[in-house]
């Protein structure tokens, strides 16, 4: 007979599949596809493992990895809020948190606890890990914009200022990968892929 802890990991696991059904903004790579959370988490997981060595401080690889892995999936009951988004605020809302609780909480007690804890450290974003999480996750859809001529900043209207100040984010977790992220938005900028309000 399995033990109880068991059915509530397994209960767990088969909950977090609808995280592949999440839709985000975001296309694929070159790609008109749009990408789901999971495919993201999965993303920014082999970036942090790959880019490592470019955080401003050394990190705990692990924890970073549960973080980018888990940070989404409390969308699979509040749904993925497009980062700019002008009527809803993109940071840690009520509807989240009832979220979290909900689905780590299919979890054994003190597994449910610490994923809620690695949780919160993410949304927070004071620890290094935290820091160079939130750089990966802001990284990404840079990526996948400029492969894919300005993609959601183009499809939304999104323009110079309010990319700068979302990404500039990347900087509290690496100074090496803010250069070139800035060095990505100002090509963006130049070849018309990005609007440069004057």
């Amino acid at each position: 007979m399995p033990s109880d802890n068991l059915l509530k990991q397994i209960e767990f696991i088969k909950e977090i599949d609808k995280l592949k059904y999440i839709q985000r903004k975001t296309r694929l790579l070159n790609s008109d596809r749009h990408e789901n959370d999971a495919e993201h988490s999965w993303h920014l997981a082999m970036m942090a493992i790959v880019l490592a060595e470019h955080s401003n401080e050394p990190v705990d690889i692990l924890k970073v990895i549960k973080m980018v892995l888990i940070h989404d999936i409390v969308e699979i009951d509040a749904g993925d809020t497009f980062i700019y988004d002008a009527q809803k605020n993109h940071s840690n809302t009520d509807e989240e948190r009832i979220a979290a609780n909900r689905i780590f909480g299919l979890l054994p007690g003190e597994q449910a606890a610490d994923l809620i804890a690695v949780w919160e450290e993410f949304e927070a974003g004071e620890t290094k890990e935290a820091r160079f999480a939130r750089s990966m996750d802001r990284l990404e859809p840079l990526l996948q914009n400029t492969s894919n001529n300005g993609g959601t900043w183009a499809e939304f209207g999104v323009d110079y200022n309010k990319v700068y100040g979302k990404k500039k984010v990347i900087k509290m977790g690496s100074e090496a990968i803010w250069g070139f992220a800035e060095m990505l938005i100002d090509e963006s900028v130049e070849k018309g892929i990005l609007k440069k309000n004057v």
